[in-house]
């Protein structure tokens, strides 16, 4: 059986390069979603408060902060599954869990240079 960590089969430390980029996207979307959706709904309240109909003001009211909460959510989401994952990680041998380690590494900090040598150091 081949050690998942071993130069042959190391998937993550190959690919290191993809998982900087999907950490790029991640990091971007996890700022930019709550911002628009906190936008969104701040200008459902100003349409509502210059229509100033109290039923329009209670909606978008109720509508701003459900964004509020949801904008919330989405930041921490990958903050969850970065915890859950890591528990799960350290089920198993040491070099799937080395393997693992580069890519959580390269997803987690896209802009760190050490995601390069993480790669590196796993082949060691």
């Amino acid at each position: 059986m081949v050690n998942p960590g071993t130069e042959a089969n190391g998937f993550c430390a190959n690919t290191a390069n993809i998982w900087q980029i999907v950490g790029i996207v991640l990091l971007v979307a996890k700022i930019v979603i709550p911002i628009l959706l906190i936008i969104w709904g701040m200008l459902d309240l100003g349409k509502a408060v210059v229509a100033a109909k109290d039923d329009e003001i209670k909606k978008a009211t109720k509508s701003l902060a459900m964004r509020a909460i949801s904008a919330v959510i989405i930041f921490f989401i990958p903050t969850l599954v970065n915890v859950v994952f890591g528990m799960i990680s350290n089920f198993g041998d040491s070099g799937a869990k080395e393997d693992w380690d580069v890519c959580r590494h390269c997803i987690t900090s896209p802009n760190d240079p050490e995601c390069e040598g993480a790669a590196e150091e796993a082949w060691k």
